[in-house]
């Protein structure tokens, strides 16, 4: 089965599942995509398990910029151990709301080998949307770095990776920036309770 009927029985999938009152309320609320379904995170979970991980698959769901449910799929269907740093800030720097952020994130980034130095250089960047995902990853990554997954991964022990991101989070939080003001306050707050015995 070729890429492109993949690529069709997924927006079929799409499709049989809208939800027009969801779509409209995401419409409403300034989501400027041409086609929004209105599925929920559990439906599109639901589509990724029927479809093989493959990066080609992925990246032509995530080049779909016109369709929301495409952009939120994709990370659910890249290996995580065949992005190289260079496709992910790629795709950070392509991340169009914070939604598509927050999934990009916990579905796939925060497996990629080198996650955290790319958290961390992306912080450097002078889009509020890519210090988003940036600081959205790295909340990720302390919630991992406490799992055996995160052990696996060789990531620094959560301790190591608060005492890291501590600046990040407090100069993002300082220059109170609409797009990252919550995520930084989410990540200073968990930060603080980390270390909260620590220091």
């Amino acid at each position: 089965m070729g890429e492109y009927n993949r690529m069709q029985i997924i927006k079929r999938r799409f499709f049989a599942m809208r939800n027009g009152i969801i779509a409209d309320t995401l419409r409403k609320a300034g989501l400027d995509y041409r086609m929004v379904f209105g599925l929920n995170l559990p439906q599109i979970t639901e589509i990724a398990a029927d479809q093989p991980k493959e990066a080609a698959l992925a990246e032509e769901l995530w080049a779909d910029r016109r369709t929301r449910e495409s952009l939120l799929l994709a990370p659910m269907l890249y290996p995580s151990d065949a992005m190289d740093a260079a496709t992910a800030l790629r795709w950070m720097n392509e991340v169009t709301t914070t939604e598509v952020a927050d999934v990009l994130c916990l579905r796939l980034l925060r497996y990629v080998n080198g996650a955290s130095d790319l958290a961390t250089s992306a912080m450097t960047s002078d889009s509020p949307m890519v210090r988003y995902t940036a600081l959205r990853l790295m909340l990720n990554l302390l919630n991992l770095s406490a799992t055996p997954a995160g052990q696996k991964a060789g990531l620094p022990d959560t301790v190591t990776l608060a005492r890291a991101y501590r600046p990040f989070a407090e100069a993002e939080q300082a220059a109170e920036e609409p797009v990252t003001r919550t995520v930084a306050r989410q990540l200073a707050e968990e930060i603080a309770f980390l270390l909260e015995d620590d220091e």
